[in-house]
């Protein structure tokens, strides 16, 4: 069990409730049933899924309460109930899961908070539901549905072109999670010291511009910049370009959820996979860096919580939350750097690394057992968060992890040199 201090927060757990129902109530009802993909779910089971994950942890778990929902378990365990079948469940109807969500929510928060156990819950419950929050953007996207109604602040000035790379000295650097930092996931468990060789990784993200140039050189069809993996997969996508990209008249479009706009040169190229970023980075002479590698540059030696420093993310530091609700140019946020001149480490597009995602040293899985250890060994790790997460959530140690193929998530790179 993590240790912790106590930091209980209501006002975060009524705040993630409204973004999730923000997320669906333009929806129809067949809209929230969606086609079967094996990179999405069913918004309905979603949103059941949300509800039933809170109880089971805040209710049944810390104070043996009956489940609020006959048969709950069958519907909504996502550790048992394989991904495919998730479209054959006899789901509640979206009133009736509307009605589950308000009566787990309220039973929550009038549940007494004892001790570090429960704090230690509520916590879970919240990111976990901030999640999926972001797993619903993506699922948007992925089936160019309408924008969420989210925040949509103008665009971020970006007044000079950032370019270049920073040059991080060899050294032992801190990785991972400790005591003192509140709320950690096992994945994150403990913080050790790695020693890393001096290398240079770019202050930015790969743009728009620069992957324009790697498709322009045919990048795409040349077998020698993939590996056999990626080359594997690129002819059975049929992959020529960003999945989202499509050519006009004027040059490459986006689609931006259920709009195509023309792509911005200076934004961070999105959702494409690993197998490209790497092979965008053979095109370009770099490479990924690895995990460790990224979070040194983004936290410095001294280990700081955010790139900036100790203070919490806001929408002049960094792109999250939806404050923006797309990707800003890579050239913003240029007094929100690390301490080695990296900027937007965190927010804007996660960033794949050429880490597989393994335990750290002497890992033990925390009472939600499937959140980690299935994964291991099998998923990349990705790093810094997208405009799609939540601010609260996001560090310079958190770790995401997903197949390398996926790119249906706001997944860009930042590349080192060789």
């Amino acid at each position: 069990m993590t240790s912790f201090v106590p930091s209980f927060r209501a006002a975060d757990l009524l705040d993630a409730r409204e973004r999730t129902l923000t997320l669906v109530e333009d929806l129809r009802d067949d809209e929230l049933l969606v086609p079967l993909l094996p990179t999405i779910n069913p918004m309905l089971w979603e949103l059941g899924h949300v509800a039933f994950f809170a109880e089971y942890w805040t209710l049944r778990t810390m104070l043996g309460e009956p489940t609020m929902l006959v048969g709950s378990d069958a519907l909504y365990d996502s550790a048992r109930i394989a991904h495919d079948t998730r479209w054959e469940l006899p789901l509640p109807s979206r009133a009736r899961t509307l009605d589950y969500l308000a009566r787990q929510l309220d039973a929550t928060l009038a549940a007494p908070t004892r001790d570090e156990r429960s704090e230690y819950f509520n916590e879970l419950v919240l990111f976990h539901e901030d999640m999926h929050g972001e797993a619903t953007i993506y699922t948007r996207q992925t089936l160019g549905y309408a924008a969420p109604k989210v925040n949509a602040m103008p665009p971020p000035g970006a007044p000079e072109r950032i370019e270049g790379d920073a040059a991080i000295p060899a050294g032992r650097y801190s990785i991972g999670a400790n005591l003192a930092d509140g709320f950690v996931f096992d994945n994150e468990k403990w913080m050790h010291e790695v020693e890393l060789d001096a290398f240079k990784i770019a202050r930015t993200p790969v743009t728009c511009e620069e992957f324009s140039a790697f498709i322009a050189d045919r990048g795409y069809e040349r077998e020698a910049l993939w590996s056999e993996e990626g080359w594997a997969w690129r002819l059975g996508a049929a992959a020529l370009h960003p999945v989202l990209w499509r050519r006009s008249a004027d040059g490459w479009e986006r689609r931006h959820f259920a709009r195509w706009l023309p792509v911005r040169q200076r934004d961070p190229v999105a959702h494409v996979n690993a197998y490209e970023a790497e092979a965008y980075c053979r095109w370009a002479g770099r490479r990924l860096p690895s995990e460790f590698e990224w979070e040194a540059a983004a936290s410095g030696p001294n280990r700081r919580r955010y790139p900036w420093g100790e203070d919490s993310p806001s929408s002049t530091r960094a792109n999250l939350d939806a404050w923006y609700g797309d990707c800003t140019s890579v050239d913003a946020f240029a007094d929100a750097a690390s301490p080695f001149g990296c900027v937007q480490m965190l927010g804007n597009v996660w960033e794949w690394t050429a880490s597989t995602f393994e335990a750290y040293a002497g890992f033990s899985p925390d009472p939600y057992e499937e959140y980690s250890q299935p994964w291991f060994g099998s998923q990349r790790s990705l790093r810094g968060g997208a405009w799609s997460t939540r601010a609260r959530m996001i560090s310079t140690r958190w770790r995401n992890f997903y197949l390398p193929q996926r790119r249906d998530i706001i997944t860009g790179f930042r590349t080192c040199t060789l």
